[in-house]
């Protein structure tokens, strides 16, 4: 039984965007850059509570399904957090990762996150992860075919394969464990994110739709969870 006392890797499933908009008559995407903005502001209280690694789903691979204007307006909204404020984040010494198949995206926007990671690659107060073009699926697919091209060439007995050698083919292989998953809106569901790394994680699913989370509310969701016990399947 291990008492915690504060999450050193936090992430978030950001819903509500649409819904925030609808209640205020605007449209849905007045709530998508709203949602921006709150993102940039958690991200500094998480800088401010100590989190060490907060990660954010962004995009899905399930979203390219969505409206071709809201997807079009959501890559836009994406450029100009890369462009303004990844900088203003760099600058109080946050390191940017992006996970997911973002390499597929326009050329121009897989050019402006290469760069963004690039200037921010030595930043060492914490670490933002933005989840884009990700589904966890695929991830812990790819991890365990290259597995399997061990096994094909010999290097690998499949009876020597441990869920370890599977965690170090993930994206996150290079951050610590996830302490804690939050998701806004009132859904509860995990959505393909984060699938394996969720394993022994807290759970939290609150209401408030994601544009009015803020710092009180991840504070109080810090708080709740330096409260539970983490048994890891003990007693």
């Amino acid at each position: 039984m291990t008492v915690n006392t504060s999450p050193r890797h936090v992430a978030i499933i950001m819903d509500g965007n649409g819904r925030w908009a609808k209640k205020r008559l605007l449209p849905r995407m007045a709530g998508h850059k709203k949602g921006v903005e709150t993102a940039k502001q958690v991200a500094y209280a998480a800088l401010d509570l100590g989190i060490e690694v907060l990660t954010l789903y962004a995009f899905s691979t399930e979203n390219w399904s969505r409206p071709e204007e809201e997807v079009s307006g959501l890559m836009g909204l994406l450029k100009i957090f890369i462009q303004r404020d990844v900088q203003e984040l760099s600058a109080r010494g946050v390191r940017l990762k992006v996970i997911g198949n973002w390499r597929a995206l326009a050329p121009d926007l897989a050019e402006l996150i290469a760069d963004a990671l690039e200037k921010t690659a030595g930043n060492t107060a914490s670490t933002l992860v933005i989840a884009l073009n990700y589904g966890s699926q695929a991830e812990i697919t790819a991890s365990v075919r290259a597995l399997a091209a061990q096994v094909k060439v010999g290097t690998l007995e499949p009876d020597a394969i441990t869920a370890d050698d599977i965690a170090q083919g993930l994206e996150t292989a290079d951050l610590p464990p996830l302490d804690l998953l939050i998701r806004t809106s009132g859904e509860v569901r995990l959505s393909n994110f984060l699938l394996w790394q969720a394993a022994y994680a807290e759970m939290l699913f609150v209401d408030t739709l994601w544009p009015d989370f803020g710092k009180t509310e991840l504070a109080a969701a810090v708080k709740g969870f330096g409260e539970r016990e983490r048994r890891y399947g003990g007693l």
